[in-house]
């Protein structure tokens, strides 16, 4: 197991052992030692959620499966921080020894956007988004439809991804664009 300040400083009470069992019976899967936080929410389709070893939900976390046919999977030692939101309406895919900061919002799909039509009628668009292991999402982020984040890549605070950043680079800003890469 990964060994860093959160995870050594978890307490698992009893409340945390019942939510661990809670929603584990509500998941496609969910692996050893899953700390949920209270006041956390696995939403709409919850048998379409899969999680792996030691992840770590913390507290105001939202989780939708937002369809029948909608997957999310997150990887073994990831955290989502506090208040982050992951919907999926296709795809969403996030690996092993991922720290996901608070505030992050996390989706793939979109509203159509044609002229001269109610935005609210028109179908959604979606395209999968792929978060590989090791990445880094600062505070605040968004993660948009069809955003792929290669292994090791550091996303900013704050910052819009919506397409592809290159394994072990650090992308930034709004658009997110290229700010550096880990040494």
């Amino acid at each position: 197991m990964v060994n860093e300040q959160l995870r050594k400083n978890l307490k698992y009470t009893l409340k945390h052992r019942f939510r661990f069992w809670r929603q584990k019976k509500r998941l496609e899967s969910c692996g050893q030692g899953v700390y949920f936080d209270k006041n956390i929410e696995i939403m709409r389709f919850p048998k379409n959620v899969s999680l792996g070893n030691h992840i770590v939900v913390k507290e105001g976390a939202r989780i939708c499966s937002c369809n029948e046919r909608a997957k999310i999977s997150i990887g073994d030692n990831t955290t989502i921080g506090y208040h982050t939101f992951i919907f999926a309406s296709e795809k969403i895919q996030i690996g092993n020894d991922c720290l996901i900061a608070p505030f992050v919002y996390i989706v793939d799909s979109n509203h159509g956007t044609e002229k001269g039509i109610n935005i609210n009628t028109q179908p959604n668009t979606t395209a999968p988004v792929i978060i590989g292991k090791d990445v880094w999402i600062g505070t605040g982020a968004k993660i948009l439809s069809g955003a792929r984040i290669d292994d090791g890549a550091i996303i900013a605070a704050g910052a819009v991804v919506g397409s592809h950043v290159p394994a072990n680079t650090i992308f930034g800003g709004i658009p997110a664009k290229k700010i550096g890469e880990r040494t």
